[in-house]
């Protein structure tokens, strides 16, 4: 059985069209975060690949900037989580 997660929501993105993504969560537990974004396009995707594959149990996902703020304070809470 898996183990139940503990999300922390930190935030949607406030322009999204139906309100439903990009989204950010920090896992408790893991100190993880938690990325919800756009598919790539396929100019991106190949880009992204100059670096390395992507590997089939793995996702690249575009987050637009204005989301910065809500990745910094995941990674601020995923600290303080670590830090207990």
């Amino acid at each position: 059985m898996e183990a139940k997660m503990s999300l922390r929501f930190i935030a949607k993105d406030p322009n999204s069209p139906d309100g439903d993504s990009p989204t950010v969560w920090v896992d408790e537990e893991t100190c993880d975060l938690v990325i919800q974004g756009f598919k790539l396009d396929e100019t991106t995707r190949q880009a992204c690949l100059t670096t390395g594959s992507i590997p089939d149990h793995e996702l690249a996902v575009r987050l637009p900037a204005r989301m910065v703020s809500a990745l910094r304070e995941a990674c601020d809470a995923a600290e303080r989580s670590e830090d207990r």
